[in-house]
């Protein structure tokens, strides 16, 4: 009898397979916990306040906080001249050069192109004043903010322009009841400030401006930024992707893309040689193999030699694909072992799980337009973000946690899908009492082997749910205002075990759903439990009398349901 390799592979054989994988699964937990830091940096800047004498008539020239041509600070200058020269907050700007200076070797630290990405958060330090009666600010505030960049054998301070923009931010504080004193800060909300897709630059220069006046479309002077109050310091958190972990994650990209691909290409092969057409199930699960390929591709080697802003929002393109057909895949596989009154498990290819691809698809969909509207933007104006109105904010919290609770409600409609599966199967095992005893053998041990699948499935499904419900969380915390000290924080072991999960699961099912060439032999071959081989495409003789049909196990439950 012909079928998959799982349905004809020896127990022995299984058992090395199984636990290859999982040595391999070990291994890549092990690789993010033990060889690769956290995901992310965070560094805290403190904004150097300089001298700005010109106000708003001067706004290209760039205010460095530290070198040979550093800025006049602000604390630099004495009371009295402070008074005299009538500083108002149009002659202040706030410089942060990044990285931090620090020196290793004797030789400054700059960014590496490992790093991939830097976000952006500003916080404001806003004091207290005794005479102010309501304990709670929210102001629409308007900022001027200016990115400049600088590399290694550019001329002194001959900072380029990144980017420049005029944004709006809603700022909300408050304060404490036994902290209304002069000398203490509210508790304000963190802003997004930026966002880049690529750190290809060693250095970078943000200059941000808070004026108090600006000229709009009909040429009216409009006042901004009123109600601030004192505002003492501003604080720019930075956030980069960490270069080691990003060598370890491209290291397993590099590993696995060239495995996925010999395996499709091997499972292909075995398919074509066939006499039929392929399958529901055979095409669904080369789509999944097709996109864990593209997922696979290590395109950050070429951010290494040039700048590629779009590869976040290609990146996250990429995964909406594979866990698109990820989901489609798990429906379909266990559909195609359920006969139910629903019509799902039904012959009648990708038309009878309409119902439920058409809510995959809708979901990710959604997440494809969020995406757009954030980083799609972005790849224009670093400085654009979805949270700043409470429209945005809401509208984009709202996505998130709809993603949530679809990947949620997902899984345990998964969950309910198995279980009528064992059911299924569990009712028409009764039948196999009656069999010959190598058919008895060879069903028993079919379906003991698919629960131990469907099992794994499970797991799988459940690692990666809670990945994407925990990606999603980490990663719009601190735009919903959380603190980044006590926000969720996967570790890197997580990530690159689920990551590599998906690798071995999926080269797990190419490889046991394959066409087998071996079928079971006669009642004289049960004790030794030999395999006999057979020529799939027919030219050795031994062509399988069932080669037209699906899996074993799959004809003998549609067989099953007909009696």
């Amino acid at each position: 009898m012909a079928g998959a390799i799982i349905e004809n592979m020896s127990g022995r054989k299984l058992a090395y397979i199984g636990g290859f994988l999982l040595v391999c699964q070990i291994a890549c937990f092990l690789v993010g916990a033990v060889f690769s830091p956290r995901p992310n940096n965070t560094e805290q800047h403190l904004a150097t306040k300089c001298y700005n004498p010109k106000g708003n008539q001067e706004k290209d020239a760039w205010f460095v906080p530290f070198g040979p041509n550093a800025c006049r600070r602000i604390e630099d200058i004495a009371d009295d001249e402070i008074v005299n020269n009538h500083i108002t907050a149009d002659n202040v700007v706030f410089s942060v050069r990044m990285p931090q200076r620090k020196l290793f070797n004797g030789q400054e630290i700059e960014f590496s192109r490992w790093f991939q990405n830097l976000i952006g958060v500003m916080n404001m330090d806003i004091e207290y004043q005794e005479e102010e009666d309501d304990p709670t600010k929210q102001v629409h505030l308007m900022v001027d903010a200016r990115l400049g960049y600088w590399n290694k054998g550019d001329k002194p301070d001959d900072w380029k322009e990144y980017a420049k923009s005029f944004e709006a931010r809603n700022l909300e504080c408050d304060i404490d009841e036994d902290k209304r004193i002069n000398g203490y800060y509210y508790n304000c909300s963190m802003l997004p400030l930026f966002d880049l897709g690529a750190l290809h630059h060693d250095f970078y220069l943000l200059n941000i401006r808070l004026p108090t006046v600006y000229l709009d479309s009909k040429n009216q002077v409009q006042e901004i930024n009123e109600n601030l109050g004192k505002l003492v310091d501003i604080w720019l958190i930075a956030i980069n992707q960490n270069g080691g972990f990003t060598k370890v994650w491209v290291s397993m990209k590099t590993i696995f893309f060239p495995i996925i691909i010999f395996s499709l290409h091997w499972y292909w092969r075995r398919i074509s040689m066939l006499t039929r057409s392929p399958n529901l199930l055979e095409k669904t699960l080369f789509s999944l193999g097709m996109s864990l390929t593209l997922l696979n591709l290590p395109l950050e080697y070429f951010t290494l030699f040039y700048e590629m802003p779009w590869l976040n929002l290609f990146n996250d393109i990429k995964q909406g694909i594979f866990y698109a057909n990820l989901a489609i895949f798990w429906l379909i596989f266990a559909g195609e072992h359920l006969i139910s009154d629903s019509g799902i498990g039904e012959p009648n290819g990708l038309s009878a799980y309409w119902k439920n691809l058409s809510v995959v698809l809708f979901g990710c969909t959604c997440l494809f337009v969020f995406d757009m509207c954030e980083r799609g933007v972005q790849l224009q104006n670093p400085f654009y973000s979805i949270w700043v109105t409470e429209f945005g904010a809401n509208l984009a919290l709202g996505f998130i946690i709809l993603a949530g609770i679809s990947a949620g409600l997902y899984f345990l409609f998964l969950c309910h899908l198995i279980r009528k599966v064992f059911l299924t199967i569990s009712d028409r095992a009764s039948s196999i009492q009656s069999m010959s005893q190598i058919r008895r053998l060879h069903y028993q041990g079919i379906i003991w082997r698919f629960k131990f699948l469907m099992l794994s499935t499970l797991v799988a499904a459940a690692l990666t749910v809670i990945g994407f419900i925990i990606g999603q969380v980490s990663e719009g915390a601190y735009k919903w205002d959380e603190d980044l000290g006590t926000t969720l924080e996967y570790t890197s072991g997580f990530l690159t075990g689920v990551y590599g999960m998906w690798n071995l699961y999926i080269f797990g099912l190419i490889f046991l759903y394959a066409p087998s060439h071996k079928k079971w032999g006669n009642e004289d071959t049960v004790s030794t439990g030999e395999e006999v081989e057979f020529d799939v495409t027919g030219s050795g003789g031994n062509q399988p009398t069932d080669a037209s049909e699906m899996s074993s196990l799959t004809a003998f439950i549609r067989h099953q349901a007909a009696d």
